[in-house]
């Protein structure tokens, strides 16, 4: 007779297929010596991930490289990016080597430290296996053909159908993303299984758990700003060791290129990792409370720390840049109060919404929250200064493209008088906003989350398509210096470098262990004497590990790599002598 059983999530019927979660004396594991099993998987699968995320945004970072110089208009420009596409490809197919090596050793750690979990996982999880591993061989192949069919197919004709080939790649690369992300959604929030974890033969129910579309978002803007990340870091100690003006100039481009592509990316993560804590919370209260509200808390300031000093970085290397700007010096005095105005976002980002004390503090306080500070601690406060400090960042944006431009449109004073209103309007409609949410309970104060990130993203497209309509014509005051940018300049592009790879490992393991000691959430335990969560401290320690470590390993991909990259590199500068911009220095019009 067919046992019929409900989904736990979807409270649907159906039929066990799959073997149930083992029981509590199945999950003590065994410890050899000394060794944590904990921090070795902790280790071998952070280093697995921030490779995949690389190898998940350089090939993106290639196709977008390539479609630019092919509608460029300008042959330097075309050159530039084609090789700077072939030069970072060729080290996307080395790290999808370590990628697939780290993988297997994080597979067999798993098998030999952790047997129960693996037999139980890879049996849930077996109809996606073969799939896994087709859509793995299919990315390997297609950037394979990708990176040694770009001579092949240099004729203007066949290169549209050679960047096809790299769509198609990333199209299996996030294929590869969305199926990794299922396992990891199903351990915070299963789905698709009974009471017991017995699979219940519906393979959408399984992939498709509460958190797998945020979780989705999150990670890939993740390991788009990752990605960017590294390469910052290599743009910042190839301009450091260059020895020449030209090599400083090419990798001062690069650098600004790469900073572009991952603000962009970070611009959006806010409101992601919003959804997905949104998303944790209505799954289980009481995992949210210990991210945010109990054991994780304090690495969620140190987080906010980390994402304020990220925008304080962008906005002083885009004034920095303007050094490499004739004309820039007209719009430094804002700079200060911009400043000003960032410091007073990150304090409010930075406050608890609660903290620990005494019972003698708790008392004289009258409750755990301070009656005026705690305000600061509510999410629609912590919401409207992250928009606030998004909208000026995009200000700054703006001040930079108008640095070495006058403009000649007969509308100017309506144009900066419609700019004025709109980041006016825009910034106090975020602050009021944020104060009406201390009014409101908290189960109706998440929604004004929705109208602070409509308001910035109109702040966002409305005050950078106005500015780009408004410097039609303008007259250029000089071509961009490439390499003239200050030392103070790149010293800050490099520690935000660090900063993008450090908030991601954190985030990584405040995700993993608001599961506490549960391996898939309320399902299965690791009931071991040392499966705790670590001390605060140690996290830190752990994930600057693993990041210095990931950073050397990547430094050591593109040294290998580096004779390519200098005859390409070779190449471009020739076309720009060529072009007649580069006479005695490196420029570009």
């Amino acid at each position: 007779m067919l046992r019929i059983s409900e989904d736990i999530y979807y409270k649907t019927a159906g039929t066990p297929v799959g073997p149930p979660a083992p029981s509590p004396n199945e999950t003590v594991y065994p410890r050899y010596g000394s060794l944590d099993n904990r921090i070795l998987i902790w280790f071998v699968t952070q280093q697995h991930t921030y490779f995949g995320g690389f190898v998940l945004a350089l090939p993106i970072f290639c196709v977008l490289l390539e479609f630019l110089g092919l509608v460029s208009r300008n042959r330097v420009h075309a050159a530039r990016y084609e090789g700077l596409a072939r030069d970072l490809l060729k080290v996307a197919l080395l790290a999808l080597s370590i990628t697939a090596v780290v993988g297997s050793v994080m597979l067999w750690l798993f098998i030999a430290l952790y047997p129960s979990f693996m037999r139980y996982m890879g049996g849930t999880f077996k109809a996606m296996m073969p799939a896994y591993a087709l859509v793995f061989v299919g990315e390997s192949l297609l950037l394979i053909i990708y990176y040694y069919s770009w001579d092949r197919l240099a004729s203007p004709a066949a290169k549209w159908g050679h960047a096809a080939i790299g769509v198609i790649a990333n199209a299996f690369g996030t294929a590869l993303l969305l199926l990794a992300n299922a396992w990891a959604a199903f351990m915070m929030a299963p789905a698709g299984v009974d009471a017991d974890g017995r699979y219940l033969g519906n393979v959408w129910h399984l992939l498709h758990s509460a958190l797998w579309n945020p979780l989705n978002v999150h990670r890939f803007l993740a390991d788009i700003m990752s990605g960017g990340a590294v390469v910052l870091a290599y743009a910042c100690f190839r301009f450091f060791t260059s020895k020449s003006d030209e090599e400083r100039a090419y990798y001062d481009w690069v650098g600004y290129v790469f900073l572009f592509v991952t603000v962009c990316a970070l611009l959006p993560m806010p409101f992601a990792g919003y959804w997905l804590m949104r998303s944790v919370y209505a799954f289980r209260q009481s995992m949210g409370m210990t991210m945010m509200g109990g054991l994780l808390t304090w690495l969620f300031v140190v987080q906010a720390l980390l994402i304020g000093a990220l925008f304080l970085g962008i906005n002083y290397y885009l004034w920095q840049s303007m050094g490499r700007i004739r004309g820039g010096e007209r719009y430094q005095p804002y700079f200060q109060y911009l400043v000003w105005a960032l410091m007073g976002c990150l304090f409010v980002w930075l406050t608890p919404h609660t903290v620990m004390m005494t019972g003698s503090e708790l008392k004289a306080m009258g409750g755990a929250q301070h009656p005026v500070v705690g305000n600061y601690g509510v999410m629609s406060a912590k919401n409207g200064a992250v928009n606030v400090m998004i909208c000026l960042t995009v200000l700054s944006y703006i001040f930079y493209r108008r640095a070495n431009r006058t403009m000649t449109i007969s509308w100017i004073r309506t144009g900066n008088g419609v700019l004025a209103v709109l980041f006016t309007v825009g910034i106090l409609n975020i602050l009021w906003l944020s104060v009406y949410g201390f009014y409101l309970p908290a189960s109706i104060r998440v929604g004004l989350s929705w109208p602070q990130a409509f308001t910035t993203l109109t702040v966002l497209i409305g005050g950078v398509a106005i500015n780009q309509a408004m410097l039609r014509g303008a007259k250029v005051h000089g071509p961009i210096e490439w390499g003239k940018i200050s030392l103070r300049g790149m010293v800050g592009l490099l520690g935000l470098a660090a900063a993008f790879s450090w908030v991601m490992g954190l985030m990584g393991y405040i995700r993993s262990s608001g599961r506490l000691s549960w391996h898939v959430n309320e399902l299965m335990a690791d009931l071991s004497p040392w499966a705790f969560t670590p001390p605060l401290s140690f996290a830190a320690k752990m994930v600057t590990l693993n990041m210095v470590v990931f950073w050397v390993a990547v430094l050591g991909l593109f040294w290998v790599c580096q004779r390519g990259q200098q005859a390409a590199m070779s190449v471009e500068l020739d076309a720009e002598r060529e072009a007649g911009f580069l006479p005695s220095a490196s420029r570009e019009a």
